[in-house]
């Protein structure tokens, strides 16, 4: 089964989801489409798993569409009838399921309280379940070319705003105590352009954009494209406006339930890791002239 590409600029090439022809298709012609059907379309690539236990009628009123629309985008996806449609989406979910990851059975076998868990047991039974759903064949490939791309940058830009500017600190925080090659833009994002006009041509964004997608994001990202620097993107869902733009993308799971970063955390951490195992004896250099630093500056406690 062919994986859909999307092409750069400078003709860097990006798998989205080597699984499902059919999600594929969408992705691919969706942005050619009318407004309503584009609108079909996001829906359906946000809500995929469960558009195979839906009737034709309950997927228009969810996506907020006519029937007519829901029927004209089929056939604009090549199907003869809404059927042939859920039974493809359908099959290709179970396929590409994560179903070998299960959560650990205390977790479900803990006490509930009044019929309903514990919160933190919820919220951590979902956190389990995001990062499972999170890692698959498609994220760990996109991981190592994005390795690839920050280790040839001469610096990483990192961009993020509203809730994700905490993850975009995030990163800057853990990798900048051995990475020198930072900036970070969403500290001031309203010289976010000037900044980027400055990028040299070996510079690279990275990226963090989640629902609701800001104005400001996405032309700052299509700016940095239009230059001809490398985008990292770190988002939600392949129907996020910007995805077109970016050189690779990581893409990780969102909850429905509960607002959680825990997938995101989990992602910065594991590049952080890989950057310092591939620059192991520079890394452990800056970081002990650090530590020696802090302790005869009497900022943190030593024995």
């Amino acid at each position: 089964m062919d994986n859909l590409q999307i092409e750069g600029e400078k003709g860097i090439y990006m798998s989205i989801d080597n699984q499902s022809k059919t999600i594929n298709k969408i992705v691919e012609i969706k942005d050619s489409l009318p407004k309503r059907q584009r609108q079909l379309c996001d829906y359906i690539l946000k809500n995929y798993q469960s558009i195979g236990l839906i009737t034709v009628k309950e997927l228009a009123d969810n996506a907020e569409v006519g029937i007519s629309t829901v029927m004209r985008t089929i056939s604009a996806l090549g199907y003869e009838n809404f059927n042939d449609l859920r039974k493809e989406v359908y099959d290709e979910s179970i396929t590409s399921s994560n179903s070998g990851w299960t959560q650990k059975k205390f977790l479900t076998d803990i006490q509930k309280e009044e019929g309903r868990a514990p919160t933190l047991v919820q919220v951590w039974n979902e956190s389990v379940n995001l990062l499972n759903k999170s890692l698959d064949s498609d994220l760990m490939e996109n991981f190592e070319i994005v390795i690839d791309f920050i280790e040839k940058s001469s610096h990483i830009n990192i961009l993020g705003t509203r809730p994700y500017k905490a993850t975009a600190l995030y990163f800057e925080t853990l990798l900048g105590e051995f990475y020198s090659k930072i900036r970070q833009l969403s500290n001031d994002t309203e010289v976010v352009y000037d900044r980027i006009l400055q990028f040299e041509k070996d510079e690279i964004l990275v990226v963090f954009a989640f629902e609701p997608y800001t104005n400001r994001i996405i032309e700052a990202v299509k700016l940095v494209h239009e230059l001809g620097n490398k985008i990292i993107l770190i988002t939600d869902y392949i129907s996020c406006p910007i995805i077109s733009y970016a050189s690779a993308i990581l893409r990780v799971e969102v909850s429905k339930e509960q607002f959680s970063v825990v997938p995101v955390i989990a992602l910065i951490e594991a590049l952080v890791l890989e950057i310092g195992k591939r620059s192991s004896e520079e890394a452990i250099k800056r970081l002990k002239r650090l530590e020696k630093t802090l302790i005869e500056k009497n900022e943190v406690f030593s024995y």
